[in-house]
């Protein structure tokens, strides 16, 4: 079943978006609160891009997919419900990049409301989380928008990490 909402498809990747997919990567300012938070060169895009691949093996409706602007066809992030193991506890990530340039227009907002709408009607997952860097405050505030709430601080990768959850839309 295709997941859209008003002004977005979302679809899975392809070979031909790894341009793409090398913007959102290269952008200093798009990963600066993903992983690391450093850019990745060609190498570590074509990792990346395995992984998306992964991801899909998690599931049909599973892992990011890309976010074309119904309107022209354009591409302007990538979003998903990826399984994550927090704890030893399988959870589901609502995950949301914008290319910056259609930052600030209610893309990863629209995108995540969709997100959590799908899972929980589509999916019956009972339970979402979003992982968020505690300075990445335009991500908490599109978490806290589809009513997900500050559940805890967790090490991911080494790093600190904000959990936000919501249980189930009913």
């Amino acid at each position: 079943m295709p997941i859209t909402s008003e002004r977005l498809l979302f679809r899975r990747y392809h070979d031909d978006d790894f341009n793409f997919l090398m913007s959102l990567l290269s952008d200093a300012e798009v990963v600066r609160f993903i992983g690391n938070g450093k850019t990745r060169d060609e190498n570590e895009g074509k990792r990346f891009l395995k992984w998306i691949y992964s991801s899909y093996e998690s599931g049909e409706n599973l892992g990011l997919r890309l976010l074309v602007h119904k309107a022209d066809n354009t591409l302007i992030g990538h979003a998903g419900v990826v399984p994550q193991t927090i704890d030893g506890r399988e959870e589901m990530e609502i995950g949301y990049w914008i290319s910056r340039k259609y930052w600030g227009k209610g893309y990863a907002t629209e995108a995540a409301k969709t997100l959590l709408h799908f899972g929980s009607e589509q999916l019956g997952t009972q339970r979402f989380i979003s992982l968020i860097q505690p300075d990445n405050l335009s991500s908490q505030h599109v978490a806290k928008k589809i009513g997900m709430a500050f559940d805890k601080e967790i090490l991911l990768g080494g790093q600190r990490v904000y959990l936000y959850s919501i249980d189930a839309l009913r």
